[in-house]
């Protein structure tokens, strides 16, 4: 049983987490900061918190477990300012979808506190962003990657196991560098293709009129290019390196496309297509789902 949990920043990702550590019957109470008072507000409205609270400190002080719900380029100055308000015992974690810049701002806010500091990468989320769609069900049957520091010990990775788990996820672990490459490569990259192709479309004279006439593959596949552009600028550019990697084998990969195309080879098309086509069918999905079923 968790007393208090401390939220600084208290969006969709925070918010749902609260959610649903509620619904699991393990806190008493939820204080969150947020930059924004109609955002607290509009938490407590909802049920989401109990107390709003008037600082980013307030807000960590007293509680045993702390998640920072704010975007990676904030990390260090939020760390920075919370640091000396921390219980000695309490457990930080972030939501940040990238980790090798948080680790570094960590390292460079927290000092002899960076111990307690847990980061964590729920891969769940919506377009819409906000404390009003904060959901209690967003992190369940989804994948979280926990990538624990040397200062870390057994017990609070074993807590932030737990925590996760608690609400619905699939808990792994993995390194930090290994964390930003994998996730170049199937959420930042396709974030990145899905920009483009909408830039494509709407940027010729009958763009529009192409879109009209779009159906559910056109939908499927520019989901994502609806996100949040604040998160996505940081994003891209706090895992800039492992994305241009990958940017670079995706047009690699879309030049032998073009190539058949322009040749008219057929065979070469049909063995591309059917070579993806196996690789989708194979993926298991987030947390074993189904790939039908996965978001």
């Amino acid at each position: 049983m968790i007393r208090q949990l401390g939220l600084v920043g208290c969006g969709l990702m925070a918010g749902s987490f609260a959610l649903a550590l509620r619904r699991a019957g393990l806190v008493e109470r939820i204080v969150a900061y947020s930059p924004s008072e109609r955002t607290t507000r509009r938490a407590l409205e909802l049920g989401v918190i109990d107390q709003r609270a008037l600082t980013a400190v307030q807000a960590v002080s007293h509680s045993d477990v702390v998640l920072l719900g704010v975007p990676v380029r904030s990390t260090q100055a939020c760390l920075e300012e919370i640091r000396d308000h921390l219980a000695p015992d309490a457990l930080l974690m972030d939501v940040g979808s990238t980790k090798g810049d948080v680790i570094e701002a960590a390292k460079h806010a927290l000092g002899k506190r960076l111990g307690q500091f847990l980061p964590a990468h729920p891969i769940a989320g919506k377009e819409l962003a906000g404390i009003d769609h904060a959901d209690v069900e967003l992190y369940r049957q989804r994948v979280t990657i926990l990538t624990p520091l040397p200062d870390n010990t057994s017990a609070q990775i074993e807590l932030a196991r737990q925590l996760w788990q608690a609400v619905g996820s699939q808990v792994i672990q993995m390194d930090p560098q290994q964390h930003d490459a994998a996730l170049a490569a199937v959420s930042h990259l396709p974030h990145v293709i899905a920009f483009a192709a909408v830039h494509a479309l709407i940027d010729q004279a009958h763009g529009a009129d192409f879109m009209a006439v779009a159906g559910p593959g056109f939908r499927d596949f520019s989901r994502i290019a609806a996100s949040d552009p604040n998160v996505w600028r940081d994003i891209l550019l706090s895992n800039r390196t492992e994305v241009l990697h990958q940017s670079r084998l995706f047009r690699q990969a879309l030049a032998q496309l073009e190539l058949a195309i322009e040749q008219s080879d057929g065979a070469a098309l049909e063995q591309a297509v059917a070579r993806a086509r196996d690789a989708r069918a194979a993926w298991p999905g987030p947390a074993g789902q189904p790939a039908s079923s996965a978001k």
